[in-house]
């Protein structure tokens, strides 16, 4: 019989139980690895050619004017400038030779001609400041932030429900890495299409959202995954959505994560995004952190996104209408006791209790 009633339990909570986000195929600005999915057009860009054509063609000049080349009419006794450079190939081959240092030793200057002298000392001091640029690349492109960017996950989806007394929307950040980011800071940006008072249609206007912990919003101990959360009331702008309406909007709500990291010292930024389908109104986190018996704190990932239906006011207007009413009939029933009161109340005096009863007239 125990064994039945825990099956239909785990049914009828695996039934409240939301999994990782449902996916939509909304078109959204920032997608959900934090990719920002814009096009700029009409930008005129700069290309640079490679350093080896343009040295050849500036080899197979000179081998050219010298009357070096095949099919020219060489006279007895001719000089070349270049050993065996007599056309556009060997002249792209003795460039590669002489920037990389190569040096097979068929194709080498005669110094006969003084221009091949110049030309050799430019095309070496250019290939170092091309070579020391790419390792700059190189080096950057390994240190890049982004790839400690990709150890910070944020939940797949985001809750509204109430947290210490106010309607909140709720979402989930983790650091998948043991080094912490120093000196982490939260916010929000809700972009969507308004139109002002003059008739001028705004496209992705960004308001600011606050997130906060517990502890601030500011130097979060990132440690381990925290529970942001935004309180909904009268300078939020989701303050006038409801249960039925939160999925006929047309918005997509930006989170950004910066942090320094603590083994690189580099400021590195996560961001991800949520549309309206992606937000779950009347659900919380299930709870992922733990302790075992040996004392240490355990982290269950599988549970990260996941969410339970929970009791939540169908809105903030009745949310705080049912809060008004509450106080109202509190203050109401404290007045009710208060006027049955008869008297004054004497705070000096001490009620005792008489056990033995004294005969006044006895002397």
């Amino acid at each position: 019989m125990v064994s039945l009633s825990s099956s239909r339990m785990f049914k009828l909570l695996q039934g409240h139980i939301q999994p990782a986000g449902h996916r939509s195929g909304k078109t959204r600005l920032v997608t959900k690895d934090g990719r920002c999915n814009i096009e700029f057009g009409n930008i005129e860009y700069t290309s640079f050619t490679g350093s080896w054509f343009i040295f050849s063609l500036l080899w197979y000049w000179i081998a050219k004017s010298n009357g070096d080349l095949m099919g020219q009419n060489r006279t007895d006794g001719h000089v070349q400038c270049v050993d065996n450079v007599n056309g556009l190939t060997t002249a792209f081959l003795y460039s590669l030779e002489t920037q990389t240092t190569i040096g097979y030793g068929g194709r080498a200057l005669t110094g006969h001609c003084a221009g091949t002298v110049a030309l050799i000392i430019i095309q070496s001091l250019i290939g170092v400041f091309i070579n020391c640029f790419m390792c700059g690349v190189i080096l950057a492109k390994i240190s890049l932030p982004k790839k400690r960017a990709k150890t910070v996950t944020f939940s797949d989806t985001a809750v509204i429900c109430l947290k210490k007394g106010s309607l909140c929307l709720l979402i989930r950040v983790a650091n998948l890495r043991k080094t912490l980011l120093i000196g982490s800071q939260i916010y929000g940006k809700l972009l969507r299409t308004t139109t002002t008072p003059d008739g001028e249609t705004i496209i992705l206007d960004q308001m600011d959202i606050d997130f906060m912990v517990d502890a601030g919003k500011d130097n979060l101990f990132f440690v381990c995954p925290l529970t942001l959360y935004h309180v909904i009331n009268r300078s939020s702008p989701f303050y006038e959505l409801s249960a039925d309406s939160l999925s006929q909007q047309d918005f997509e709500l930006v989170v950004f994560l910066d942090g320094t990291a603590e083994s690189t010292s580099s400021a590195c930024q996560v961001r991800t995004s949520y549309i309206p389908q992606e937000i779950q109104w009347g659900y919380n986190f299930l709870p992922i952190i733990s302790r075992t018996k040996t004392g240490k704190y355990h982290v269950d990932f599988s549970n990260f996104s996941k969410s339970v239906q929970v009791t939540t006011p169908h809105c903030v207007h009745c949310f705080e209408t049912d809060y008004d009413q509450k106080n109202q009939n509190s203050h109401s029933l404290e007045n009710h006791n208060n006027q049955e009161k008869v008297g004054i109340d004497n705070l000096g005096f001490q009620v005792i209790d008489i056990h033995e009863s004294v005969d006044m007239t006895k002397m």
